[in-house]
C-alpha cells in the first residue's frame, strides 16, 4: 500500500528575541504512518509542535493539511481540520467526569442539542463505547482526580481519537503509564494506523521509538538534520545525529571499590504496599531496584525518607538502627530522596534555579536570623558549575530550564544537603539522550567519591547498566537479589512477575 502525505511541513521557521527557535525546519507526514520526531530538549520540538496545533504562530513557512494551506487557525480551527495533541503534562479538569473531560467544548456537537441543554446521557454512551473500543477499563462516571496518572493519559488518548483526527501528535505518552498499559497504546496506535490515521511520536526513550516508528525525523538546535526510516537506523547513529557527536558507551564502566555499609533495611513493611523487604547498600554501591508499575519500589523510598510511615521494620545507618519521623529526620542522618515527581515534588516553580538549589540546606548559611546570600550564592553557583546546569544565570526561574536541567537542579538541592546515602526514583524519566548521558555520568562520579546509590528505574537498560546489585520486586514482595554478573532483562522481568 502506497501511503499519501496527508502533512507537508517546510521552511518552517520561528525567532523569539533574535533568537531562532526553528530555522527552516521541514515535515512530511503520510497517512497511516507513525513518525517519530527526535532531538535533544532545546531541539525545537515543542516549539514545532505548538505551531501545528496553532498555539503560536510561525514567522515564515508553510504548512499543508490534505492539500489546503493552514494559515492563522487557532486551536479549535486547527482541531476541527484534523490535528489533536496528546501533551505530556494532562490538561484535564479534575471535577469533571471521564465523559465530560473527553468532550469538553464539544457537546453540542455531540449531542446535537439546539435547546441550550446538555444530554449527558448521550456523552456518557459515546464515552463509554469509545474507551470499549480501545480496551480500556475506566468508568465514563469517575471524576478525573480520582484516576491515576496512567488513566488520565489514556482518557486524553481517548479525547484525541473523539475528534477524529486525521494527525494525532503524541508527547512522551508513556512517561507516566506501565509496561502493560504501554503495550496498550502501542495496540491502540496500529489500529488507527490501519485506518490511516497518522502519528507524530516524542519520546526519549529509545526501545519505544524503534518498536513503534516507521520514519525518523532529527532536530538539532532548531534545525532540521534529516529524515530516515527506522529500518534504516540503529541507535548509535540516531544519538550521533541528534547530539552531533559521538558518545561512545551510554554507561561509565563500573571499577569502584565498595566501602563500608551505609544504610541496611530489615523486615520493613506497609500495610497494602509492601513487606518483608530486606536489603544494604555499600560505599561506592550503586543498588538498583526494579519491577513493574505498583511492585512498591517508590513506597519503599518514601517509607526509609520519612515521607509516608512504615507498619514494621527497622532502618540502620553505619550500623546505628535510627528512627526516622519526618524527611528533616532523614536528612540530618544523610538520606537524600529525588522524587520520581519533578515537578510536583522536586522544586518550587516559581522560585530560581539558585533559590531551589540552596532550599534543602538553608540552615548552612544561616547568619542569626538570616540568610547569608553571599554563601549561599558561592555554594549554589558552585553546585550549578559542578552539575553543568545550563541557564542563562541563577537567578533564572526553575521552570523555564529544559528537563534535563530542571533535573540537575532537583539533584544539585539534595546533594547540597551533604547524604551519605541517596535514593534516585526514575532519575532520568523525561530528559533527551544527552542529559541521560550527563546524569549517567553524575551517578557513576558521586559512587566514586563514597556515596550509597539507591536507584529505581522502570528502563531495564538503565538498570542493567548503572547498577551493582539488582533488587527486584513483585507485587510488594522482594523476588530476587541479582549481582550485576547474572543479570538480564530476562531475568529481571521473570521475577518482576512472580
Amino acid at each position: 500500500m502506497i501511503l499519501m502525505p496527508i502533512l507537508q511541513v517546510s521552511n518552517l521557521t520561528k525567532s523569539y528575541s533574535g533568537i531562532k527557535a526553528l530555522d527552516n525546519v521541514q515535515l512530511t507526514l503520510k497517512s497511516g504512518e507513525v513518525h517519530a520526531l527526535m532531538g535533544e530538549n532545546g531541539a525545537g520540538k515543542s516549539t514545532f509542535m505548538k505551531i501545528l496545533i496553532g498555539l503560536i504562530p510561525a514567522d515564515s513557512g508553510e504548512i499543508i493539511l490534505e492539500g489546503k494551506k493552514l494559515t492563522g487557525s487557532r486551536v479549535n480551527d486547527i482541531q476541527r481540520k484534523g490535528i489533536s495533541m496528546i501533551h505530556q503534562e494532562i490538561m484535564s479538569i479534575p471535577e469533571l467526569t471521564v465523559a465530560q473531560n473527553i468532550f469538553l467544548g464539544r457537546e453540542k456537537e455531540i449531542t446535537g442539542s439546539q435547546t441550550g441543554w446538555l444530554n449527558d446521557g448521550k456523552i456518557r454512551q459515546r464515552a463509554t463505547a469509545l474507551l470499549e473500543e480501545m480496551g480500556v477499563t475506566i468508568s465514563p462516571d469517575i471524576k478525573m482526580k480520582y484516576l491515576s496518572v496512567a488513566q488520565m493519559q489514556m482518557v486524553e488518548i481517548a479525547k484525541a481519537i473523539s475528534n477524529n483526527a486525521k494527525v494525532i501528535i503524541m508527547d512522551e505518552p508513556t512517561s507516566a503509564i506501565s509496561d502493560k498499559e504501554v503495550a496498550m497504546l502501542f495496540n491502540i496506535i496500529r489500529n488507527l494506523k490501519a485506518k490511516g490515521v497518522a502519528i507524530i511520536y516524542i519520546s526519549h526513550k529509545m526501545d519505544e521509538i524503534f518498536k513503534i516508528s516507521d520514519t525518523i525525523t532529527v532536530l538539532r538546535d532548531g534545525k532540521y538534520i534529516g529524515t530516515k526510516g527506522a529500518s534504516e537506523l540503529d541507535e548509535r547513529e540516531l544519538i550521533h545525529m541528534m547530539v552531533g557527536r559521538e558518545i561512545g558507551s551510554m554507561f561509565p564502566e563500573s571499577n569502584i571499590e565498595k566501602g563500608r555499609e551505609i544504610l541496611s533495611v530489615k523486615n520493613l513493611g506497609k500495610r497494602n504496599s509492601f513487606a518483608e523487604i530486606n536489603f544494604s547498600v555499600r560505599a561506592g554501591e550503586i543498588l538498583g531496584i526494579a519491577g513493574l508499575m505498583g511492585a512498591g519500589r517508590t513506597e519503599i523510598a518514601r517509607a526509609i525518607y520519612g515521607l509516608d510511615k512504615p507498619d514494621n521494620g527497622s532502618i540502620y545507618l553505619d550500623g546505628e538502627e535510627i528512627s526516622i519521623q519526618s524527611p528533616d529526620d532523614a536528612i540530618k542522618y544523610g538520606i537524600g530522596y529525588v522524587s520520581e515527581d519533578r515537578k510536583g515534588l522536586g522544586f518550587i516553580p516559581q522560585m530560581s534555579v539558585q533559590g531551589n538549589l540552596s532550599l534543602g540546606s538553608l540552615s548552612k548559611h544561616k547568619k542569626g536570623i538570616f540568610i547569608n546570600a553571599n554563601s549561599e550564592e558561592s555554594v549554589t553557583a558552585e553546585m550549578a558549575g559542578n552539575l553543568r546546569i545550563k541557564s542563562s544565570g541563577l537567578a533564572q526561574k526553575v521552570t523555564t530550564l529544559s528537563g534535563g536541567n530542571q533535573q540537575k537542579v532537583v539533584i544539585g538541592k539534595v546533594l547540597l544537603s551533604s547524604p551519605k546515602v541517596i535514593f534516585l526514583d526514575e532519575p532520568t524519566r523525561g530528559v533527551d539522550v544527552g542529559a541521560k548521558f550527563e546524569i549517567y555520568k553524575l551517578i557513576h562520579q558521586l559512587a566514586a567519591e563514597g556515596m550509597g546509590i539507591i536507584m529505581i528505574s522502570s528502563e531495564l537498560p538503565e538498570i542493567l547498566g548503572l547498577s551493582d546489585r539488582i533488587m527486584v520486586l513483585s507485587k510488594g514482595k522482594q523476588t530476587a537479589m541479582l549481582s550485576r554478573e547474572v543479570a538480564t532483562q530476562e531475568l529481571i522481568m521473570k521475577f518482576a512477575v512472580e
